[in-house]
């Protein structure tokens, strides 16, 4: 018998067949346990979340198209849980949703605050579910920013502009807004606003001069904004998945699918960070320090 002639071989090899079923096993369990759909049957709704302040488009425009290609995908749920973020990335990922709306239904899905580019972006689906305390509406553009002119004086620092052009320093932190500028500023908040009123008027249905009486910036909840046509019905999450799955022409049970997490490497993650370093210091011009700075009564070399 070989386990008799080589029992400690026999005892690697019986120990070894053992852990590898084990870690299988566990593998399977790990993946079939996870939200990622790809493993449910039958027609299904695919589920996006986007939660936070909204700087990126890339993986829900990313996203939109996977769900959208994807036949056994009947509808999508948007779910939002942000108080906005930028105007360039809502305005992409809202154009995505109306391109995607074309071929397939998109319920938006409003959790605790769909608020700004949160709600910018909730226009674009066919229907809108929220709960009736949902923080949403700020239908609105801010822009910032604080002027350390006074505290620099205090510190013996004077700061030294060399640009190209006359507004190249607009909404500089270390000297006044001239009206000229202030003008300038707000002539681009007003057009980014309009734009805003224009993509809610579209994506609801709303007149437009309707649209703008409320669109000033308050803050609604979801029973105030349904009131005013901003929401279609009360509901949670789930109750978005049932009524998407309905409009996609799923008769039974809805599957829900989520798309696939990223895995995380901690090799990428080091080279990423490495090289977002090296932008961050030498090419990205929005980090660099933009003025120079010398001690009062005289620069320094």
């Amino acid at each position: 018998m070989f386990s008799r002639r080589h029992p400690y071989l026999f005892f690697i090899l019986i120990f070894t067949s053992v852990t590898s079923v084990a870690i299988i096993g566990l593998s399977l369990l790990f993946i079939l346990g996870t939200r990622d759909g790809d493993f449910e049957f039958g027609e299904k709704v695919g589920v996006i979340e986007i939660i936070g302040a909204i700087a990126d488009s890339k993986d829900t425009i990313h996203n939109l198209k996977r769900f959208r290609n994807d036949n056994s995908v009947k509808a999508i749920v948007v779910r939002i849980d942000s108080p906005g973020g930028g105007v360039g990335p809502s305005q992409e990922i809202f154009r995505e949703i109306r391109k995607t709306s074309e071929s397939k239904k998109v319920i938006a899905s409003l959790g605790g605050v769909a608020a700004s580019g949160g709600y910018y972006i909730a226009a674009g689906a066919d229907g809108i579910v929220a709960n009736p305390g949902t923080i949403t509406g700020s239908i609105g553009v801010i822009m910032g920013y604080s002027n350390f002119q006074e505290l620099l004086k205090k510190i013996g620092l004077v700061p030294v502009v060399i640009k190209s052009g006359e507004y190249k320093d607009i909404g500089s932190p270390v000297r006044e807004m001239t009206k000229k500028e202030e003008e300038i500023l707000q002539n681009l908040a007003n057009q980014i606003h309009r734009q805003f009123i224009k993509a809610i008027a579209e994506g609801r249905g709303i007149e437009q001069s309707k649209v703008e009486k409320f669109a000033d910036g308050r803050i609604f909840s979801g029973e105030e904004a349904k009131e005013l046509g901003l929401v279609d019905r009360f509901g949670n999450l789930e109750d978005a998945i049932e009524w998407a799955g309905r409009m996609g022409g799923i008769k039974g049970k809805i599957s829900v699918v989520y798309p696939p997490e990223k895995k995380f490497s901690v090799l990428k993650y080091l080279v990423n960070s490495s090289l977002k370093e090296i932008a961050n210091r030498f090419i990205n011009p929005r980090l660099f320090a933009k003025y120079l700075y010398s001690h009062a009564g005289g620069r320094e070399n």
